[in-house]
């Protein structure tokens, strides 16, 4: 009776961390109006996550539709190969920090693909998820209807 109480306990914790660390995409092309189309359904948190690519480097997208660039920690910016321009002070969810602006040569999202984004190293940002920001989401149509997020070419 104990090992199966723990078997179940332990399957509980596999299927809430599986849906908490696996990027939950859903990503399709119609052919008949040329238009691709992304479909990225809500984690267990709340958040849209996805993967995708920075420069053709893959990365782990968290929509962000409350930042103005991409946000990228320097870390990971480091390591893809991105230089930092000027520095600025930005308000953040977590206050006021130091961000070094760039210029992304393609940030891509299953068939969407935008290029010359503006985005911006952070020094003190934790992981290796990107903030995907405004300065990509604004050039697609973007809707959010029933736990779903949905990105289209223009």
């Amino acid at each position: 009776m104990m090992v199966l109480a723990w078997l179940a306990i332990g399957g509980l914790i596999f299927w809430f961390m599986d849906g908490q660390l696996r990027p939950n995409a859903h990503l399709s092309e119609f052919a008949e109006d040329s238009r691709a189309e992304v479909v990225l359904r809500r984690d267990r948190s709340g958040h849209y996550r996805a993967p995708g690519q920075i420069n053709g480097h893959p990365v782990t997208f968290l929509v962000d539709t409350g930042a103005t660039q991409v946000a990228i920690p320097q870390r990971l910016a480091e390591r893809i190969g991105l230089h930092p321009g000027r520095a600025f002070r930005a308000q953040t969810a977590n206050g006021v920090v130091t961000v070094w602006s760039t210029r992304l040569d393609s940030v891509s999202l299953g068939g969407l693909t935008a290029r010359d984004v503006s985005g911006g190293i952070l020094p003190d940002m934790d992981g290796d998820g990107v903030l995907l920001g405004m300065s990509y989401l604004s050039r697609f149509d973007v809707t959010i209807r029933d736990g779903e997020m949905v990105l289209r070419a223009r």
